[in-house]
């Protein structure tokens, strides 16, 4: 229970951004950038979930453990045969995917592939560094990096393989 409040908190913050911030600013703009744009945030909210949650009740003890560097051994556990590499590999592909698809929806006009692997590369490195500020128990790995990126690439190669489809929706919501 204590557990599942320390979350809470992070998911409260996260509506009341929404609701009183994006919302409110992206309502103006059409329902077309309303949806895009609060499926990357509800997107971006669940990648926060799974790599930096709980942050608000963690800020007050970043300072009171040993901040572990970021392994830069690409792929040392596939090297070693070290632990479910093929899982956390195939997680991370998936983890990015999405950002990958939604990103250039997001812009205004639809940015390229260079822009969006490099916007997927900075979220990848900050979430990558701030793991084991906010918590000594998590780590950072040059390999959840690199296949992240791979992630992203996935996802705009689907972006641009479906942009007919996506372009037809997205007019529709405009009418």
């Amino acid at each position: 229970m204590k557990y599942t409040i320390k979350y809470l908190i992070d998911f409260i913050a996260l509506v009341l951004l929404y609701a009183f911030v994006f919302f409110k600013k992206w309502k103006t703009k059409g329902k077309d950038l309303l949806l895009i744009n609060t499926l990357m945030y509800v997107y971006l909210s669940f990648v926060l979930y799974f790599t930096l949650m709980p942050i608000i009740v963690s800020l007050p003890f970043i300072l009171n453990h040993p901040y572990k560097f970021m392994n830069m051994v690409p792929f040392i556990d596939v090297i070693t045969g070290r632990g479910d590499f093929i899982r956390q590999i195939l997680l991370n592909v998936i983890m990015m995917a999405p950002f990958g698809f939604l990103f250039p929806m997001t812009q205004n006009p639809a940015v390229g592939f260079r822009k969006t692997i490099f916007s997927c590369f900075l979220i990848s490195l900050s979430i990558e560094l701030l793991q084991p500020l906010i918590s000594g128990s998590r780590s950072s790995d040059i390999t959840d990096l690199i296949t992240n990126i791979i992630g992203g690439m996935v996802g705009y190669v689907l972006y641009i393989a479906f942009r007919p489809i996506t372009s037809w929706i997205l007019v529709r919501l405009r009418k």
